[in-house]
């Protein structure tokens, strides 16, 4: 990979961590998926460009899902479930934004120190995208502990899936029938949440998960 690919890889590649970022300043439910619809297509691009890089068409296919379906679909199904549930507002978080990023910014150096430093001789591009990548997944776990909100845990984990893709592409990509069965996967279990949210929002006339801790008796 010449200079120039490698730093068009990793600009696309750490725009991911900024819009992860990005995402837990977030406090409110259609600018969270937004922001996520924004990484998506920066997924999609990285992606490409790796496909582009490595001389892999099959990760053009990967690229096309992540766009088609995680910034198209998917998000535009979640502003119609949140519209139809009624819950345009605030998200309630376990923690503040602020202590959230400083726990975020000290998750990315954690990931890029560890990454670096376990793999010396490993391939420059893989391991600096691996990186990335890890860094991408543990704001990912960070949005889903610091959200109190169901659709705010969904953004979390579609986000850390997200950070898994970047990982396989950087590490020159992975079976086609691989990706083409995590991306029908997600959509699965996406179909699944919404039934889900559903369900919960007629039972407990909220998608709150606070409300279901003191449902059960476990929160005051």
């Amino acid at each position: 990979m010449t200079g120039l690919s490698f730093d068009i890889a990793h600009l696309l590649a750490g725009s991911l961590v900024l819009i992860s970022l990005l995402m837990l300043y977030q406090d409110r439910l259609t600018a969270l998926i937004n922001v996520f619809a924004a990484q998506a297509v920066a997924l999609a691009l990285s992606v490409a460009w790796q496909a582009h890089a490595q001389g892999a068409p099959h990760l053009y296919v990967t690229a096309f899902l992540a766009l088609a379906l995680k910034a198209i679909i998917i998000p535009v199904a979640l502003q119609r479930i949140i519209k139809r549930l009624g819950i345009h507002r605030e998200l309630d978080q376990a923690v503040g934004i602020g202590p959230a990023m400083l726990a975020g910014v000290a998750l990315v150096g954690l990931a890029l120190v560890v990454m670096l430093g376990v793999a010396p001789e490993a391939d420059r591009i893989a391991r600096e995208d691996l990186a990335f990548a890890l860094s991408v997944v543990l704001l990912g776990l960070l949005m889903m502990i610091t959200r109190r909100n169901a659709v705010g845990l969904v953004v979390g984990f579609m986000s850390l899936e997200n950070g898994l893709v970047l990982a396989a592409t950087g590490a020159r990509g992975m079976p086609l029938v691989v990706e083409i069965s995590v991306a029908f996967s997600v959509l699965i279990a996406f179909i699944v949440i919404g039934v889900f949210l559903f369900r919960i929002r007629e039972r407990f006339e909220t998608v709150d998960v606070a409300a279901l801790d003191r449902f059960r008796g476990e929160r005051a």
